[in-house]
């Protein structure tokens, strides 16, 4: 649903000879003292005199972070966050992400980005373009949509990691390999992080994310690199399955050492999960470690949902045991703000 424009209403008294007027408070300045004085968690331009533009969110300590993230995919999460409280208790740790799917002729889920964020979360928005084409997003013709939904982004101020079109690297999406050429997703990428940049929208953490390139032989990644200077993450996609690999080593190695020949930007696992079955317990415990101990990656974002497999981890007591007792699960603590 697109963000209404609100409306300020005036009166104007006069008075006496000379006369006066009076400009009546604003609906909007109303709610922002009440949020304020019930110490609601805010973005740091809340502050700011309305006559000044407030500065944007500063991302720089969220990109390379002192601990590690832990997040999750939810279905019907973040409209029901109640999920996400149930899915904490369940693994008795408080995730630090939380991903929102959204097609690319959304309007920007302003609502749900800040209830993410006043959880204490980094908002993962993951932007499908389902039915644009990449060379189209391109050539500017969809510049109007784009320069609103940054606008949006911009005048919300807080964090997201943005993904655009991922797995690029698969055949499976529309904007995958089976209608496009590297240099269409890059041209794409790199105009839409030019729009961002005009809309002063640089409370964006910039997620280029492959799928895992174990299934995809001959589909080199480099080809898809938009340029440091248009990412902040490598991001990566992979799952864990009992028909293909189920440890951590042999599903993310290989894409990682092949990333490593063109950038060193920090890592993050945006998307994984685990097929049911003893591997699973295992699957959880490989993440955990491997990414605690691990330089380059900086955290993973568990899918705990039904979508080409059954990940739901929400009934498997090995596999939630892990998470509330792995030695390592406190390096996955941090609020984000």
């Amino acid at each position: 649903m697109r963000t209404p424009h609100l409306l300020i209403a005036m009166s104007v008294f006069v008075a006496g000879v000379f006369g006066y007027a009076a400009l009546a408070p604003s609906p909007e300045a109303d709610r922002a003292a009440q949020t304020v004085a019930e110490g609601t968690t805010v973005p740091p331009s809340a502050g700011a005199s309305a006559s000044a533009a407030p500065t944007v969110y500063d991302v720089g300590h969220l990109v390379n972070p002192s601990r590690d993230y832990f997040g999750t995919a939810i279905s019907g999460a973040p409209q029901d966050m109640s999920r996400v409280d149930a899915f904490a208790k369940r693994v008795g740790k408080k995730p630090n992400m939380i991903t929102i799917y959204e097609s690319f002729d959304d309007d920007f889920a302003a609502s749900e980005v800040r209830d993410i964020y006043q959880y204490g979360a980094l908002p993962i928005v993951r932007w499908e373009p389902f039915k644009q084409g990449l060379g189209d997003i391109a050539a500017g013709r969809f510049d109007e949509y784009l320069t609103e939904f940054a606008t949006a982004v911009r005048t919300l101020n807080v964090p997201i990691a943005l993904t655009v079109a991922h797995e690029m690297n698969g055949h499976w999406y529309p904007w995958g390999t089976r209608k496009n050429q590297p240099r269409d997703f890059v041209n794409a990428w790199r105009h839409i992080h030019q729009i961002f940049e005009r809309a002063g929208a640089t409370n964006v953490i910039w997620t280029w994310t492959p799928n895992v390139v174990n299934y995809l032989p001959g589909v080199a990644l480099k080809p898809y690199w938009p340029g440091d200077r248009y990412v902040d993450w490598v991001g990566v996609d992979g799952y864990f399955t009992q028909s293909g690999v189920k440890h951590f080593t042999e599903l993310f190695r290989p894409t990682l050492n092949e990333i490593k020949r063109f950038t060193a930007k920090p890592v993050l696992i945006v998307e994984t999960g685990s097929e049911p079955g003893s591997m699973r317990a295992t699957a959880v415990k490989e993440l955990l470690t491997e990414v605690a101990k691990s330089k380059e990656i900086i955290g993973f974002v568990y899918f705990n949902a039904r979508g080409s497999g059954d990940w739901v981890l929400d009934n498997d007591p090995k596999a939630l045991r892990v998470f509330r007792t792995h030695p390592d699960r406190d390096d996955f603590s941090f609020a984000v703000k």
